[in-house]
């Protein structure tokens, strides 16, 4: 049974708040958002933009259907792929065309936007709330073309690599330990 306290009626900024939180809180979440906007600095030009938004939009539809839905197992076999597909993307220096890139981005977004739509906190305001977690994703996304572009000029190769293997067995520990 939940604490009496967690089905309180959230006021807007403690909604925004929440939601801002929620991608913070997961470190299967924030790799990938971080990762999307390396692999954006991998593909270069228009993706250094269009990747992240990829992500953010379909987050953003994802988590309206997931509000009031129980979590899905299969949405959590998702966020797992998208672990998997970013860091092989990443570690394989895959540059695949930028459509094929967003709709795989797209399918991340949405996986994991229905899985902060299902585990949002009873009297939220959901339309608050995800805005709150679109800029904290956003944010990551930023952090992430940022680390990348910091990188260029130096040895950019093992350094996305690296990123790509650390995604990988993250996501072999959560299959194995899931």
């Amino acid at each position: 049974m939940a604490h009496p306290a967690a089905y309180h009626a959230l006021n807007a900024a403690e909604a925004a708040s929440a939601g801002f939180l929620h991608p913070l809180t997961g470190l299967d979440h924030l790799l990938v958002m971080v990762a999307v906007g390396l692999w954006a600095v991998r593909l270069g030009g228009r993706a250094l933009w269009m990747l992240p938004g990829a992500f953010v939009l379909p987050m953003i539809l994802g988590g309206v259907i997931g509000t009031g839905t129980a979590p899905q197992p299969m949405i959590e076999h998702g966020i797992t792929a998208s672990l998997l597909i970013l860091g092989a993307a990443l570690g394989m220096a895959w540059k695949p065309s930028l459509p094929l890139a967003l709709g795989m981005v797209g399918l991340c977004g949405a996986c994991h936007g229905f899985a902060h739509g299902s585990e949002m906190p009873n009297g939220s305001m959901p339309l608050v709330f995800l805005a709150g977690m679109a800029v904290a994703t956003s944010l990551l996304h930023a952090g992430g073309v940022a680390a990348g572009l910091s990188c260029e000029g130096k040895r950019l190769e093992p350094a996305f690599r690296m990123a790509g293997l650390v995604l990988i067995i993250f996501s072999v520990i959560t299959i194995v330990a899931g």
